[in-house]
């Protein structure tokens, strides 16, 4: 069986797969001009479906189709969680790309390090890695 995809809806398809093309290096797996699939490592995909197609897919009015408030402070009800070894090259690719900072690198209560940023529709990235001292005072077979 395939590996799921994640699909969101964005207003702009091209920006929308450019940006996940410049951060993380994903390739084309299928472009159809509404909807744009990247392949993921493992096989999985995240695909950028074009707000009308969705809505239509889902029988509903594109407006009923959520979009973040309006302003810099808005973003939907997605996240994409993406761990990485190269976090610092990610953080600088983020920023390269235009990527809104939402709460900057951390050591978060799951024992992560992760930084949050919106995507050009408001959907939700956090980058993250295992803290490093986390996996060296986890007790065997646990977390810390």
């Amino acid at each position: 069986m395939k590996p799921p995809t994640v699909i969101l809806a964005v207003d702009d398809v091209a920006r929308s797969a450019k940006f996940y093309q410049d951060v993380f290096g994903w390739p084309v797996r299928m472009d159809a001009g509404v909807i744009v699939e990247l392949e993921l490592p493992g096989g999985g995909g995240l695909a950028m479906y074009l707000r009308s197609g969705f809505a239509r897919n889902v029988d509903a009015a594109a407006e009923a189709v959520a979009r973040p408030p309006v302003g810099d402070a808005g973003v939907t009800g997605t996240e994409l969680y993406v761990p990485r070894d190269d976090l610092e090259a990610t953080l600088g690719r983020l920023n390269d790309a235009g990527a809104r900072l939402l709460s900057p690198l951390s050591r978060r209560d799951w024992g992560d390090e992760a930084a949050y940023f919106a995507d050009p529709d408001g959907n939700v990235v956090a980058v993250a890695r295992p803290w490093p001292a986390a996996r060296l005072s986890a007790p065997a077979g646990g977390r810390p």
